[in-house]
Protein backbone atom coordinates (compact mmCIF):
# COMPACT_ATOMS: atom_id res chain seq x y z
CA UNK A 1 0.00 0.00 0.00
CA UNK A 2 2.93 2.41 0.83
CA UNK A 3 4.38 1.62 -2.22
CA UNK A 4 1.87 1.70 -4.27
CA UNK A 5 0.93 4.93 -2.29
CA UNK A 6 5.03 6.01 -3.43
CA UNK A 7 3.88 5.12 -6.76
CA UNK A 8 0.98 7.15 -7.49
CA UNK A 9 2.75 10.44 -5.72
CA UNK A 10 5.08 10.40 -8.55
CA UNK A 11 3.42 9.57 -10.93
CA UNK A 12 2.76 13.10 -13.46
CA UNK A 13 -0.69 14.35 -12.86
CA UNK A 14 -3.02 14.98 -16.25
CA UNK A 15 -4.89 17.73 -16.03
CA UNK A 16 -8.77 16.85 -16.54
CA UNK A 17 -10.36 16.92 -19.96
CA UNK A 18 -11.95 20.12 -20.11
CA UNK A 19 -8.92 22.17 -18.61
CA UNK A 20 -7.23 21.21 -22.16
CA UNK A 21 -10.51 21.49 -24.38
CA UNK A 22 -12.44 24.62 -22.58
CA UNK A 23 -14.76 26.79 -24.55
CA UNK A 24 -12.45 29.60 -23.46
CA UNK A 25 -9.19 27.62 -24.71
CA UNK A 26 -10.96 27.18 -27.78
CA UNK A 27 -12.02 30.37 -28.77
CA UNK A 28 -8.61 31.98 -28.03
CA UNK A 29 -7.23 29.05 -30.57
CA UNK A 30 -9.99 30.51 -33.26
CA UNK A 31 -9.24 34.02 -32.90
CA UNK A 32 -5.86 33.76 -33.03
CA UNK A 33 -5.68 31.83 -36.11
CA UNK A 34 -3.30 33.63 -38.59
CA UNK A 35 -5.90 33.18 -41.35
CA UNK A 36 -9.32 34.55 -41.06
CA UNK A 37 -11.85 32.31 -39.82
CA UNK A 38 -15.77 32.68 -40.57
CA UNK A 39 -18.58 29.90 -38.72
CA UNK A 40 -21.07 30.64 -41.40
CA UNK A 41 -24.73 29.29 -40.73
CA UNK A 42 -26.86 27.66 -43.67
CA UNK A 43 -28.91 30.81 -43.86
CA UNK A 44 -26.14 32.56 -44.56
CA UNK A 45 -25.09 34.56 -41.51
CA UNK A 46 -21.81 35.02 -39.31
CA UNK A 47 -21.99 33.36 -36.40
CA UNK A 48 -18.19 33.69 -35.45
CA UNK A 49 -15.52 36.08 -36.63
CA UNK A 50 -12.02 35.98 -35.33
CA UNK A 51 -9.94 38.87 -35.61
CA UNK A 52 -7.71 38.49 -38.18
CA UNK A 53 -11.22 38.25 -40.65
CA UNK A 54 -12.38 41.19 -39.04
CA UNK A 55 -9.16 43.29 -39.83
CA UNK A 56 -9.15 41.31 -43.47
CA UNK A 57 -12.66 42.82 -43.83
CA UNK A 58 -12.37 46.33 -42.40
CA UNK A 59 -14.46 45.40 -39.07
CA UNK A 60 -14.16 46.04 -35.58
CA UNK A 61 -14.49 43.72 -33.30
CA UNK A 62 -17.89 41.78 -32.96
CA UNK A 63 -19.20 43.82 -35.57
CA UNK A 64 -19.45 40.80 -38.39
CA UNK A 65 -21.25 38.45 -36.07
CA UNK A 66 -24.70 38.48 -37.39
CA UNK A 67 -24.47 40.01 -40.30
CA UNK A 68 -25.13 37.86 -43.81
CA UNK A 69 -21.76 36.51 -45.41
CA UNK A 70 -23.39 38.05 -48.88
CA UNK A 71 -22.26 41.12 -47.80
CA UNK A 72 -18.55 40.30 -47.92
CA UNK A 73 -18.74 39.10 -51.55
CA UNK A 74 -18.17 41.68 -54.18
CA UNK A 75 -21.39 42.81 -55.82
CA UNK A 76 -21.13 41.22 -59.76
CA UNK A 77 -20.68 37.66 -58.10
CA UNK A 78 -23.44 38.41 -55.30
CA UNK A 79 -26.27 37.14 -56.98
CA UNK A 80 -25.12 33.55 -57.35
CA UNK A 81 -23.49 32.97 -53.76
CA UNK A 82 -26.53 32.09 -52.28
CA UNK A 83 -27.29 29.15 -54.74
CA UNK A 84 -23.59 28.21 -54.30
CA UNK A 85 -23.73 28.42 -51.05
CA UNK A 86 -26.78 25.68 -50.63
CA UNK A 87 -25.28 23.64 -52.85
CA UNK A 88 -22.73 23.28 -50.35
CA UNK A 89 -24.63 22.41 -47.39
CA UNK A 90 -26.62 20.25 -49.41
CA UNK A 91 -23.50 18.14 -49.48
CA UNK A 92 -20.97 19.65 -47.57
CA UNK A 93 -17.44 18.12 -47.44
CA UNK A 94 -13.86 20.07 -46.71
CA UNK A 95 -13.07 21.43 -49.89
CA UNK A 96 -10.14 24.05 -50.96
CA UNK A 97 -11.40 27.18 -52.77
CA UNK A 98 -9.50 29.00 -55.15
CA UNK A 99 -7.35 26.92 -57.37
CA UNK A 100 -6.77 28.05 -60.59
CA UNK A 101 -9.59 30.85 -59.94
CA UNK A 102 -9.98 34.80 -58.88
CA UNK A 103 -11.70 35.12 -55.88
CA UNK A 104 -12.84 38.19 -54.33
CA UNK A 105 -13.83 39.69 -50.98
CA UNK A 106 -15.49 43.14 -50.28
CA UNK A 107 -13.98 45.06 -47.59
CA UNK A 108 -16.03 47.42 -45.72
CA UNK A 109 -14.84 50.60 -47.37
CA UNK A 110 -16.02 48.99 -51.15
CA UNK A 111 -12.42 47.98 -52.17
CA UNK A 112 -11.83 44.12 -52.99
CA UNK A 113 -9.15 42.00 -51.89
CA UNK A 114 -7.86 38.76 -53.76
CA UNK A 115 -8.28 35.78 -51.36
CA UNK A 116 -8.11 32.29 -50.91
CA UNK A 117 -11.08 30.33 -48.89
CA UNK A 118 -11.09 26.80 -47.95
CA UNK A 119 -14.49 25.45 -46.33
CA UNK A 120 -15.05 23.01 -43.95
CA UNK A 121 -18.43 21.46 -42.70
CA UNK A 122 -18.67 21.64 -38.74
CA UNK A 123 -22.02 19.74 -36.84
CA UNK A 124 -22.94 21.29 -33.71
CA UNK A 125 -26.06 19.39 -32.43
CA UNK A 126 -28.78 18.89 -35.46
CA UNK A 127 -27.39 22.24 -37.09
CA UNK A 128 -24.40 21.81 -39.80
CA UNK A 129 -22.33 25.14 -40.07
CA UNK A 130 -19.00 25.63 -42.48
CA UNK A 131 -16.34 27.09 -41.32
CA UNK A 132 -14.21 29.06 -43.75
CA UNK A 133 -10.64 29.97 -43.34
CA UNK A 134 -10.01 33.26 -45.47
CA UNK A 135 -6.21 34.03 -46.61
CA UNK A 136 -5.50 37.72 -48.03
CA UNK A 137 -3.42 37.13 -51.00
CA UNK A 138 -2.70 40.60 -52.81
CA UNK A 139 0.90 40.67 -51.78
CA UNK A 140 0.76 37.24 -54.04
CA UNK A 141 -0.92 39.06 -56.71
CA UNK A 142 1.54 41.36 -56.77
CA UNK A 143 4.59 39.51 -57.09
CA UNK A 144 2.88 37.65 -59.73
CA UNK A 145 1.54 40.44 -61.91
CA UNK A 146 5.40 41.59 -61.76
CA UNK A 147 7.11 38.44 -62.86
CA UNK A 148 4.49 38.19 -65.76
CA UNK A 149 5.40 41.92 -66.74
CA UNK A 150 9.17 40.50 -66.35
CA UNK A 151 8.52 37.89 -68.46
CA UNK A 152 6.48 40.17 -71.17
CA UNK A 153 9.67 42.03 -71.15
CA UNK A 154 12.60 39.37 -71.91
CA UNK A 155 10.06 37.82 -74.53
CA UNK A 156 9.80 41.21 -76.12
CA UNK A 157 13.22 41.61 -75.89
CA UNK A 158 13.81 37.93 -77.26
CA UNK A 159 11.69 38.76 -80.33
CA UNK A 160 13.13 41.78 -81.37
CA UNK A 161 16.61 39.81 -80.93
CA UNK A 162 15.56 37.51 -83.65
CA UNK A 163 14.26 40.06 -85.56
CA UNK A 164 17.13 41.80 -85.86
CA UNK A 165 19.41 38.51 -86.07
CA UNK A 166 17.22 37.92 -89.27
CA UNK A 167 17.79 41.58 -90.74
CA UNK A 168 21.74 40.98 -90.39
CA UNK A 169 21.49 38.10 -91.65
CA UNK A 170 19.32 39.23 -95.08
CA UNK A 171 21.74 42.25 -95.25
CA UNK A 172 24.71 39.58 -95.38
CA UNK A 173 22.68 37.70 -98.09
CA UNK A 174 22.29 40.88 -99.99
CA UNK A 175 26.16 41.78 -99.65
CA UNK A 176 26.87 38.06 -101.26
CA UNK A 177 24.25 38.40 -103.85
CA UNK A 178 25.65 42.03 -104.80
CA UNK A 179 29.01 40.44 -104.84
CA UNK A 180 27.74 37.65 -107.20
CA UNK A 181 26.85 39.84 -109.83
CA UNK A 182 30.28 41.07 -110.35
CA UNK A 183 31.59 37.50 -110.79
CA UNK A 184 32.06 36.08 -114.34
CA UNK A 185 33.41 32.73 -113.05
CA UNK A 186 30.19 30.35 -112.97
CA UNK A 187 32.57 28.18 -110.61
CA UNK A 188 32.81 31.29 -107.85
CA UNK A 189 30.01 32.47 -108.33
CA UNK A 190 27.69 28.99 -107.73
CA UNK A 191 30.04 29.29 -104.43
CA UNK A 192 29.06 32.76 -103.08
CA UNK A 193 25.27 31.46 -104.01
CA UNK A 194 25.63 28.43 -101.81
CA UNK A 195 27.05 30.60 -99.26
CA UNK A 196 23.97 32.98 -99.80
CA UNK A 197 21.33 30.18 -99.04
CA UNK A 198 23.43 29.22 -96.29
CA UNK A 199 23.02 32.03 -94.96
CA UNK A 200 19.03 32.69 -95.68
CA UNK A 201 18.57 28.90 -94.03
CA UNK A 202 19.46 30.09 -90.91
CA UNK A 203 17.74 33.73 -91.42
CA UNK A 204 14.68 31.65 -91.81
CA UNK A 205 15.10 30.12 -88.18
CA UNK A 206 14.54 33.98 -86.42
CA UNK A 207 12.07 34.51 -88.87
CA UNK A 208 9.94 31.84 -87.70
CA UNK A 209 10.90 32.17 -83.95
CA UNK A 210 10.18 35.77 -84.24
CA UNK A 211 6.54 35.26 -85.86
CA UNK A 212 5.48 31.87 -83.40
CA UNK A 213 4.20 32.30 -79.90
CA UNK A 214 6.61 30.02 -78.41
CA UNK A 215 10.57 31.33 -78.49
CA UNK A 216 11.76 28.51 -76.82
CA UNK A 217 11.01 25.93 -79.90
CA UNK A 218 10.12 25.88 -83.42
CA UNK A 219 7.49 23.52 -85.61
CA UNK A 220 10.08 21.80 -87.46
CA UNK A 221 7.35 20.96 -90.29
CA UNK A 222 7.04 24.57 -91.31
CA UNK A 223 10.28 25.27 -90.50
CA UNK A 224 11.50 22.41 -92.64
CA UNK A 225 8.96 23.06 -95.64
CA UNK A 226 9.58 26.63 -96.20
CA UNK A 227 12.93 25.73 -96.06
CA UNK A 228 12.92 23.41 -98.97
CA UNK A 229 10.21 25.53 -100.51
CA UNK A 230 12.92 27.82 -100.72
CA UNK A 231 15.94 26.08 -101.97
CA UNK A 232 14.03 24.36 -104.72
CA UNK A 233 12.71 28.09 -106.08
CA UNK A 234 16.52 28.32 -106.08
CA UNK A 235 17.78 25.60 -107.39
CA UNK A 236 15.83 23.88 -109.10
CA UNK A 237 15.07 24.90 -112.50
CA UNK A 238 11.44 26.02 -113.81
CA UNK A 239 9.73 23.23 -115.22
CA UNK A 240 12.39 20.42 -114.30
CA UNK A 241 10.91 16.81 -114.82
CA UNK A 242 11.85 16.12 -111.17
CA UNK A 243 9.05 15.87 -108.32
CA UNK A 244 9.89 15.94 -105.22
CA UNK A 245 7.44 14.26 -101.84
CA UNK A 246 7.40 16.00 -98.82
CA UNK A 247 6.36 14.62 -95.18
CA UNK A 248 7.24 16.42 -92.20
CA UNK A 249 5.92 15.21 -88.63
CA UNK A 250 4.86 17.94 -86.11
CA UNK A 251 7.83 17.91 -83.77
CA UNK A 252 9.67 20.96 -82.21
CA UNK A 253 12.89 21.86 -82.09
CA UNK A 254 14.78 23.66 -80.45
CA UNK A 255 17.17 26.94 -81.37
CA UNK A 256 20.80 24.81 -80.87
CA UNK A 257 19.30 21.58 -83.19
CA UNK A 258 17.31 23.48 -85.07
CA UNK A 259 19.89 25.52 -86.77
CA UNK A 260 22.22 22.52 -87.63
CA UNK A 261 19.14 20.39 -88.89
CA UNK A 262 18.05 23.08 -91.25
CA UNK A 263 21.88 23.33 -92.93
CA UNK A 264 22.19 19.36 -93.18
CA UNK A 265 18.76 19.58 -95.29
CA UNK A 266 20.39 22.18 -97.57
CA UNK A 267 23.45 20.42 -98.15
CA UNK A 268 21.47 17.00 -99.11
CA UNK A 269 18.48 18.65 -100.93
CA UNK A 270 20.93 20.83 -103.12
CA UNK A 271 23.58 17.98 -103.71
CA UNK A 272 20.59 15.92 -104.32
CA UNK A 273 19.28 18.39 -107.05
CA UNK A 274 22.80 19.38 -108.42
CA UNK A 275 23.99 15.84 -109.04
CA UNK A 276 21.14 13.43 -108.67
CA UNK A 277 19.49 14.26 -112.14
CA UNK A 278 22.19 15.34 -114.87
CA UNK A 279 20.48 16.18 -118.09
CA UNK A 280 17.72 17.36 -116.78
CA UNK A 281 16.20 13.89 -116.49
CA UNK A 282 13.19 13.07 -114.53
CA UNK A 283 12.80 11.76 -111.26
CA UNK A 284 11.18 11.96 -107.81
CA UNK A 285 13.16 13.24 -104.54
CA UNK A 286 11.51 12.56 -101.46
CA UNK A 287 12.49 14.96 -98.18
CA UNK A 288 11.33 13.78 -94.56
CA UNK A 289 11.17 14.43 -90.82
CA UNK A 290 9.79 11.27 -89.09
CA UNK A 291 9.44 10.21 -84.96
CA UNK A 292 12.60 7.61 -84.95
CA UNK A 293 12.09 5.27 -81.68
CA UNK A 294 13.24 8.02 -79.01
CA UNK A 295 14.20 10.90 -81.28
CA UNK A 296 14.16 11.67 -84.92
CA UNK A 297 14.83 10.73 -88.44
CA UNK A 298 15.54 13.50 -91.36
CA UNK A 299 15.87 11.65 -95.08
CA UNK A 300 16.89 12.88 -98.24
CA UNK A 301 16.26 10.17 -100.90
CA UNK A 302 16.33 10.05 -104.68
CA UNK A 303 16.08 7.44 -107.52
CA UNK A 304 18.56 9.39 -109.52
CA UNK A 305 21.56 8.34 -110.91
CA UNK A 306 23.26 7.09 -107.17
CA UNK A 307 26.53 8.05 -105.72
CA UNK A 308 30.22 7.01 -107.60
CA UNK A 309 30.89 3.52 -106.01
CA UNK A 310 34.33 4.93 -104.70
CA UNK A 311 32.63 7.19 -103.34
CA UNK A 312 32.82 7.37 -99.23
CA UNK A 313 31.19 10.00 -97.60
CA UNK A 314 33.46 10.40 -94.35
CA UNK A 315 36.49 10.49 -96.67
CA UNK A 316 35.06 13.12 -98.80
CA UNK A 317 37.13 16.70 -98.93
CA UNK A 318 34.04 17.84 -100.36
CA UNK A 319 33.15 21.55 -98.08
CA UNK A 320 29.17 20.17 -98.12
CA UNK A 321 30.24 16.29 -96.65
CA UNK A 322 32.43 18.07 -94.50
CA UNK A 323 30.42 20.25 -93.50
CA UNK A 324 27.53 18.07 -92.61
CA UNK A 325 29.72 15.53 -90.76
CA UNK A 326 30.76 18.52 -88.20
CA UNK A 327 26.53 18.88 -88.14
CA UNK A 328 25.99 15.61 -87.38
CA UNK A 329 28.70 15.51 -84.69
CA UNK A 330 27.14 18.27 -83.12
CA UNK A 331 23.59 16.87 -83.08
CA UNK A 332 24.93 13.96 -81.26
CA UNK A 333 23.23 11.70 -84.17
CA UNK A 334 23.91 9.01 -86.79
CA UNK A 335 24.47 9.48 -90.41
CA UNK A 336 23.37 6.32 -92.40
CA UNK A 337 23.88 6.17 -96.78
CA UNK A 338 21.71 4.06 -98.53
CA UNK A 339 22.66 3.54 -102.04
CA UNK A 340 20.49 0.94 -104.65
CA UNK A 341 18.17 2.83 -107.23
CA UNK A 342 19.29 5.82 -105.68
CA UNK A 343 21.18 7.59 -102.85
CA UNK A 344 19.33 7.95 -98.99
CA UNK A 345 20.82 9.28 -96.41
CA UNK A 346 19.10 9.40 -92.96
CA UNK A 347 20.14 11.32 -90.05
CA UNK A 348 19.12 9.91 -86.61
CA UNK A 349 19.13 12.51 -84.12
CA UNK A 350 17.49 13.38 -80.57
CA UNK A 351 15.49 16.89 -80.57
CA UNK A 352 16.60 18.72 -77.19
CA UNK A 353 13.87 17.89 -74.68
CA UNK A 354 13.85 21.63 -73.74
CA UNK A 355 12.11 22.08 -77.29
CA UNK A 356 8.94 19.87 -76.36
CA UNK A 357 6.54 23.07 -75.36
CA UNK A 358 3.65 25.05 -76.65
CA UNK A 359 1.72 27.65 -75.80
Amino acid sequence: MERAANDAAGAPRHPPRDEWFSADALAQVFDASPSGMLLVSAEGLVRLANREAERLFGFAHGELRGRSVEELVPERFRGGHPAQRNGYFAAPAARAMGAGRDLYGLRRDGTEVPIEIGLNPIRAGDRTYVLAAVIDITQRKRSEDLLRGSLAEKETLLREIHHRVKNNMQVVSSLLNLQQGSIDDARYRALFEECQTRVQTMALIHEKLYAAGNLAALDAADYLRSLTHMLLRTYLPSGSPVRVDQAFAPLRLSLQTAIPVGLILHELLTNAIKHAFPSRKAGTLRVTLTAHGEGARLEVADDGAGLPPEFEVHASRGLGFRLIAALVRQLDGALHVQRGGGTCFAIDFVPAATADTTT
